[in-house]
């Protein structure tokens, strides 16, 4: 997707310079698939706490919002713009990383731990493809990278920390409507290989539960395919092209639950599981 971005805020376009400077510029003329700007509200701007728009295509896409906040709301527009214009594409609500040709996609509600799992193996050898989308091709079936920031939510910025100090982390953003975010730049090699798709390969349904202990446990292919189709954004528009997308991806996958609680040893069972099949 080729977004043309404007904004007259200084901070945040310092911000993208750090965040996106490795993404290719576009050359002039080119077809852009969406516009997109972040500006001061025309009635707010006057006010103590200045309050900002996301437009795109000239509408605004939501409330106003803090000028404090004016990155995370941004990703948070991105996005939005990807889910609206992606549909020729099957699109899952998962995090997706590839190792040797192969992908491993997390599928996840909120909270689940989905981003902080990916962050840990995005700085332990795995491509990053994506946070938020699986994005999975109709005419193969391969799942198409976007490799962008990776949003990180309150204990995860210091969990991230911990564990992957080499982690890019950018500055924390209190008081958003997801309460502390701050996010991780995507690695340099992740951007540069975003024309490289994937084949699915494992589908793990993360969910981080506060003290449990680590479960790891297959899901029998019925129950797999409809957790996937559950993830999926725009299942009832595509129909009968996503039933078959899902099924044929179910069949290709080993498909597990994981419960963990702690981030060292789901990663190793994590490790345990790709590396036996790739042995």
């Amino acid at each position: 997707m080729q977004i043309r971005l404007r904004t007259p805020i200084e901070s945040l376009a310092s911000l993208l310079h750090h965040f996106w400077r490795d993404f290719p510029l576009v050359d002039e003329p080119a077809i852009i698939d969406c516009h997109i700007a972040v500006s001061r509200h025309l009635i707010h701007r006057r006010w103590p706490n200045p309050e900002l728009l996301i437009l795109v295509d000239g509408r605004a896409i939501g409330p106003s919002f803090p000028l404090a906040h004016h990155f995370p709301m941004l990703e948070w527009g991105v996005n939005l713009c990807l889910a609206r214009r992606a549909n020729h594409l099957l699109m899952l609500h998962a995090a997706v990383m590839e190792r040797h040709g192969q992908a491993l996609l997390l599928p996840a509600l909120p909270g689940h731990g989905k981003s902080t799992l990916c962050a840990a193996l995005t700085h332990s050898g795995w491509r990053l493809l994506s946070d938020e989308f699986g994005l999975v091709r109709p005419e193969d079936g391969l799942l198409l990278p976007v490799p962008r920031s990776l949003p990180l939510k309150n204990a995860s910025i210091d969990v991230i920390r911990a564990f992957a100090p080499q982690a890019d982390l950018g500055p924390a953003f209190e008081g958003t409507h997801k309460g502390t975010v701050a996010h991780v730049r995507p690695p340099t090699e992740s951007v540069q290989r975003m024309d490289e798709p994937a084949q699915p390969r494992w589908v793990v349904f993360p969910r981080w539960v506060a003290g449990s202990r680590l479960r790891l446990e297959p899901v029998v292919k019925p129950d797999a395919f409809l957790m996937v189709a559950t993830n999926a954004f725009n299942y009832d528009i595509l129909g009968q092209t996503a039933f078959e997308l899902v099924g044929q991806m179910v069949d290709a996958c080993d498909c597990y639950t994981l419960v963990y609680s702690d981030l060292k040893e789901a990663m190793a069972v994590l490790n345990e599981l790709t590396s036996s099949a790739n042995a």
